[in-house]
């Protein structure tokens, strides 16, 4: 799917008709028309407009990768899962609504640092996909666990996700740190 298409099925799942997007993006309604048929862009201005107007990311917006009904492939470690989960990052500054999680290789840190890191991807556009950090892991095993969790999680039904085996971490002068 292209941005015709997610404008399209966005539009509907919001419950906007078309004239109503187009007085609120102070367009036409034939402009709409045009976006979802494929026929041409709006400008670069009404696109943060149309963002903001929907409630959507652009990277969402502009997204090649979005099936029908709004669900990504998901899965960890490719599952093969459908769905989506929210789950908070590790300094609970973000949630994450994930499409899938990765693991990321093992890193060469210190003693006191995590060896890895568990990524929550919330969507890929145009420029790749939008990674968030979730949790920190000292150990691989630690990490495998937490992925299967979300695995279950997921053919569960829940929405939401809490980490369970990341480590509480510290950040300073660029360094991450496990704090005990």
């Amino acid at each position: 799917m292209g941005f015709s298409e997610n404008l399209r099925r966005i539009r509907r799942e919001r419950g906007i008709s078309q004239e109503e997007l187009a007085e609120q993006l102070k367009v036409s309604r034939q402009a709409v028309s045009k976006w979802e048929q494929g026929n041409g862009y709006p400008e670069v201005e009404k696109l943060l407009l149309l963002s903001e107007v929907l409630s959507v990311s652009l990277d969402r917006l502009m997204s090649l990768n979005t099936e029908a009904g709004g669900e990504e492939r998901v899965g960890a470690k490719g599952s093969g899962q459908t769905g989506r989960i929210l789950i908070a990052s590790f300094d609970g500054k973000s949630i994450v609504n994930c499409c899938r999680v990765q693991a990321s290789p093992r890193f060469r840190t210190g003693k006191d640092a995590p060896k890895y890191a568990l990524f929550g991807v919330d969507g890929s556009s145009f420029w790749g996909d939008n990674n968030t950090v979730l949790g920190w892991y000292r150990e691989e095993e630690a990490l495998d666990r937490e992925i299967l969790e979300i695995k279950n999680a997921l053919a569960e039904g829940c929405v939401s996700y809490t980490l369970k085996y990341a480590v509480k971490v510290k950040r300073r002068w660029g360094k991450i740190k496990i704090v005990e």
